[in-house]
């Protein structure tokens, strides 16, 4: 059986358990474990190791417990909302090119460690929202910043980058911007179903 790793920060935690690996949250890893598991039965394994508030710094930090230890076969990430917003609330965000680099530290490090791993690379995104419209433009600018840096990162170690902005921009012509993400930063169930889905697709290119 081979094992998936979601990582990331609460878009990827969404409540998962910290004592168990049966409870993996109520997102998208958990949409994409249940469509994968129903496709494909007792053929993957599915570890959720999301932590709310995480930035990349925090991620890098745990990268021996929570993602070489594990050894999985695939990896999805998703990470950098919190570098930004973090700035905003609490003057601790991490800048676009420490950003950039602590994460490409990350995945060397990673393809060291399991050279055969497969890695998907998620774009960090977010729609205007009760957390973010009161910097939106700057917030905006900012994570535009990351999501370039996370493609940069995804084509410089040819690992597959899954793009989500434009996706939730597209979503949210024909319907409020909170159907998809409840503050802006959070999706709804609905817009965790279209992560699980998009995250599914780009799976299988990989697979």
């Amino acid at each position: 059986m081979k094992t998936f790793v979601f990582q990331g920060d609460s878009i990827t935690d969404v409540g998962r358990a910290r004592d168990n690996d049966i409870n993996i949250g109520l997102g998208y890893p958990f949409l994409f474990a249940a469509k994968m598991g129903r496709d494909y039965p007792e053929e993957y394994a599915y570890l959720n190791r999301g932590i709310s508030g995480n930035r990349i710094v925090d991620l890098y930090a745990r990268i021996k417990s929570d993602i070489i230890n594990l050894k999985p076969d695939y990896l999805s990430i998703l990470i950098g909302v919190n570098d930004v917003w973090h700035e905003f609330s609490r003057h601790n965000g991490v800048d676009a090119e420490k950003y950039e680099k602590i994460y490409s530290m990350l995945i060397e490090e990673v393809k060291q460690a399991l050279p055969d791993i497969k890695i998907i690379i998620m774009e960090p995104f977010l729609l205007k929202g009760p957390a973010t419209e009161e910097n939106w433009d700057e917030f905006y600018s900012e994570i535009r910043k990351r999501a370039v840096a996370a493609k940069n990162i995804a084509e410089k170690y040819s690992l597959e980058f899954l793009p989500l902005q434009d996706k939730f921009f597209e979503l949210s012509k024909n319907l409020p911007t909170t159907y998809w993400i409840r503050d802006g930063v959070h999706p709804t169930t609905y817009g965790h179903e279209f992560i699980a889905r998009e995250l599914i697709n780009c799976f299988e290119k990989i697979k």
